[in-house]
This record gives structure tokens, C-alpha cells and sequence, in this order.
């Protein structure tokens, strides 16, 4: 009965987080009672499932298809942060919101483009790949990337971001390997039940940002879903038309296209809160990327699956 639910849960990601951003965008209090200070536990949750998950497997087609993966981390922290940074002079956003699109824009591949690869039909050990490589490449270059595209705007604090970044995503991936390294076999019962719980994690992510900031939303949301919208969506075509100048095959393709277009916005949301808290605004675009991005993977996953030929 829980490999049931949790599997439910997972398949239909994308509605329920659809559901719960919306009681929280009209009902602000049925999440407003939560402190976005635990948008930082959740998502140390999400990555160290992610720790739980990641295999020598997975090194190895890091070392063995070196230019693969640096072909898309090339492109996840070019194609998204540019992109980003463009939409905010073409729309002409306030200093918060163009700040909250840099963020997301900034940010590593989302651990949910792996489950969009699969369903897609993709390359699967590419996306896992990528998404360990710009993860762990974030405290670096996300710091770096946001100071160069919005340093003009506002003070960026580009060591506190990389501690911050270190503290709630690398070592929570590190606690991961460790349980596989020595309680393998508890290791083994848990797994399963991760694609759920990184998913409730998303979803309460995404309600404590959205009710926090509802009557902004409300007032002057419709712009900023518009900006997330298009990011994400010239996000997996840019991705996807890379591989084919590349020469790529099809499936290289799909993993390419999802990796770049799908961000971890609730890293993008945690950075909000902690660096710049005194900007409330810039957590909406995460919060709705987080909404939006899940609902476009299972739209692009059944047409990527469905013209797996082509």
C-alpha cells in the first residue's frame, strides 16, 4: 500500500504540486504557518536522497564520457543564466523579481530531470551524470554567476552563497554516500521511497514560498509566470538544438534538453531567503519554476517518448 501511494505520488508530481500552489496562492494560510526557514531541511532532504541514490556507476560514466558531460555543464551554466539575464532587460523587471530569475537561471540541474529523462527515453546515465557534476560544481560557479549578472543590482555575498550552498546541498549528498558505504542494506530499504519523498519535499517547498508571498503574487504575478515560462521553455529547446549541432544522438539529445531546462529552484528559493531576505520578491520566480517546471517535464517527456524515432 506505501509502494502505492509513493509511487502515485510520484507520477503525478506535477498536478499536485499545481494543487498546492494554488490552495497556497488563495488559502495563504494553510502554509503561511511554516517558516521559510525550513525550505533549507527540505532541501537537504532532496540531496541527500540524491547521496542515497548515486552509484559508482555513476563516476564512472562521469570519467568515461568526459566530453558528454562537460558538453552539458557547459550548457547549463551558460544557456540558463544568459538566458535569464536577457529576459530581465527584454521584460524590464524590477530589481527583485530579475533577481529571483538570475537565481534560478544560476543554479545546478534539478534532481527531477533524471525522473523526466527516464520517463522521456532519454540517456539516462548522462542526466544523472550531469546533474552530479553541476551540482557539485554549484558552490563555485553559482556564487560566481550571480555576482557577474547581478552585482550591478545588489550586493551579492558570493562566500556566504558558497558556504550556504555547501552546507545545504553538498554535504547532505555526502551523508547519502555514507549510509550506502556502511548500512548498505537500510540503504537499499529506503531507496524506493525516495522519488515520493523528494517529491513531498518539492511540493512543500514550493507551498511555503508561494503563501508567503501570495498577495505579491496576486497583485503582480502574472509577468513574472510569463518570464518562468519562457526561461524554461527556451531552456529545453536551446538544450536540445545544442545536441543536435553536435551531432549528438537523439537520446543524448532528451538528457541535454532536460538538464538545461529544468533548474534546482528550490536551491534558487533557499538563497532567496538566506542572502537576500531583505529582497522578499526574489523567491517568487523559483517558487513558480518549481510549480511550472515539473508540469512542462511530463508534457515534454510524453512528446520526446511518443517521437522516440524521429
Amino acid at each position: 500500500m506505501i509502494k502505492k501511494v509513493c509511487s502515485f505520488i510520484a507520477q503525478w508530481l506535477g498536478i499536485i504540486v499545481l494543487v498546492v500552489a494554488a490552495t497556497a496562492l488563495f488559502i495563504p494560510a494553510s502554509f503561511e504557518w511554516i517558516d521559510t526557514k525550513t525550505i533549507n531541511p527540505l532541501l537537504g532532504i532532496i540531496m541527500f536522497g540524491m547521496g542515497l541514490t548515486l552509484s559508482p556507476k555513476d563516476s564512472r560514466v562521469v570519467l568515461s564520457r568526459p566530453k558528454d558531460i562537460l558538453v552539458g555543464c557547459l550548457a547549463q551554466f551558460t544557456v540558463m543564466p544568459l538566458l535569464a539575464w536577457l529576459m530581465t532587460w527584454v521584460f524590464s523587471l524590477p530589481r527583485e523579481l530579475a533577481l529571483g530569475v538570475i537565481l534560478v537561471g544560476c543554479c545546478p540541474g534539478g534532481t527531477a530531470s533524471n525522473v523526466i529523462t527516464y520517463l522521456a527515453k532519454g540517456d539516462l546515465a548522462l542526466s544523472v551524470g550531469m546533474t552530479a557534476t553541476s551540482t557539485l560544481l554549484a558552490p563555485l560557479v553559482t556564487p560566481l554567476l550571480v555576482w557577474l549578472l547581478a552585482g550591478t543590482m545588489v550586493d551579492v555575498d558570493t562566500v556566504g552563497m558558497l558556504l550556504s550552498i555547501v552546507y545545504v546541498v553538498i554535504a547532505p549528498i555526502l551523508d547519502g554516500l555514507l549510509c550506502q558505504r556502511f548500512i548498505p542494506q537500510l540503504t537499499k530499504k529506503i531507496v524506493p521511497y525516495l522519488p515520493a519523498l523528494s517529491s513531498l519535499a518539492i511540493t512543500m517547498v514550493v507551498g511555503i514560498v508561494v503563501s508567503h508571498n501570495a498577495t505579491k503574487l496576486l497583485t503582480g504575478g502574472l509577468l513574472v509566470v510569463l518570464v518562468v515560462i519562457l526561461h524554461n521553455l527556451l531552456g529545453l529547446l536551446i538544450g536540445f538544438l545544442t545536441g543536435r549541432v553536435l551531432r549528438l544522438k537523439r537520446q543524448k539529445c532528451v538528457a541535454l534538453s532536460i538538464e538545461v531546462g529544468m533548474q534546482n529552484s528550490g536551491l534558487a528559493c533557499s538563497l532567496a531567503s538566506i542572502h537576500f531576505a531583505t529582497y522578499p520578491l526574489a523567491a517568487i520566480p523559483g517558487a513558480v519554476f518549481s510549480v511550472w517546471h515539473n508540469i512542462s517535464g511530463a508534457i515534454v517527456a510524453r512528446i520526446y517518448a511518443g517521437n522516440e524515432k524521429s
